[in-house]
């Protein structure tokens, strides 16, 4: 994901000469053909997080395409004053680009986890809200929405996951129904698709026939598409790398409030995650494991 954010912005950059990226301090290296094509385009700002957003919204002012890049609890925790007035308070747009969300930095501890990032972006008014899960999402919506005077915030996740999607399907607002079904409506977001397209053939196997629903884009959030698959379903799972309060689970309650329906949720809970360890840990840990979806979807039943 990183390195097609590198390449992205080598390909736009070199046709749209308002195109300007800022760095905290990573992906410089992974950036370098950028700043050689594109000089005085290429800002490695170092830890100054709050910074890098108030000097973006500088070049948003005049009239510029600012892209601002770092770990997301860095750009989007502590720098969310900055966010707020520099950005969403003076109606500029502008992109911010993160890593490291929710516990991709697995081993480095809470300091670098980030479990409420979408939740403080959802926040802002007239902020875009996108989670692509593929290289392939993050390039098609990046060219479609960094020069729409919005301010765009792209979670980008360590792990991918590999479900291939049409280029046309690919649409700033629009959910995508990756399978129909007709027992259980399930919502995945972000890599998290992956462990729901694991878990079919285990819910096949008790007959059990799922609709999957995934969101790329939190903000504009497709309410029409979800609430078409519930009514259907009457049933509905979902499944997100973000905490309990705010996230996907949030948009899908509001989606279905006129529909009478079974709900489910594995998400961060309510607490701070202390534990180091790897990535896969962490989903285990919290339930985010094909097997524990199974289970969750056969207590429903």
């Amino acid at each position: 994901m990183r390195k097609t954010f590198a390449d992205t912005m080598l390909e736009v950059g070199q046709i749209d000469p308002k195109l300007v990226v800022l760095v905290g301090d990573i992906s410089h290296f992974a950036l370098q053909p950028f700043a050689k094509s594109c000089p005085g385009r290429f800002y490695n700002i170092g830890i100054c997080e709050p910074t890098i957003i108030s000097m973006a919204s500088g070049l948003a002012h005049a009239g510029m395409y600012p892209v601002a890049h770092t770990i997301a609890p860095f750009m989007v925790e502590r720098g969310f004053e900055q966010i707020k007035m520099d950005f969403c308070y003076q109606e500029l747009g502008g992109t911010l680009i993160t890593v490291g969300s929710a516990f991709d930095y697995s081993g480095l501890g809470c300091s670098h986890f980030c479990y409420d990032d979408i939740a403080l972006m959802k926040a802002l008014p007239e902020t875009e809200v996108i989670y692509p899960a593929t290289p392939k999402e993050f390039n098609i919506l990046f060219k479609e929405t960094y020069a729409n005077d919005k301010l765009t915030y792209f979670r980008l996740p360590a792990n991918k996951h590999n479900v291939d999607i049409p280029d046309s399907e690919i649409q700033l607002g629009k959910g995508i129904v990756i399978k129909s079904g007709s027992d259980i409506s399930i919502v995945a977001a972000g890599p998290q698709l992956k462990t729901v397209m694991d878990s079919l053939p285990l819910l096949n196997k008790v007959g059990i026939d799922a609709e999957v629903i995934y969101p790329h884009t939190i903000k504009p959030f497709d309410y029409d598409l979800v609430a078409k698959s519930i009514r259907k379903t009457g049933k509905y799972l979902v499944l997100e790398e973000h905490a309990q309060f705010g996230g996907i689970g949030d948009e899908v309650m509001r989606a279905v409030r006129d529909i009478r329906s079974r709900s489910a949720f594995i998400n961060i809970p309510d607490r701070f995650i202390h534990e180091y360890g790897q990535y896969r840990e962490h989903c285990e840990a919290l339930g985010m494991m094909p097997e524990n979806v199974v289970r969750i979807i056969k207590k429903m039943f």
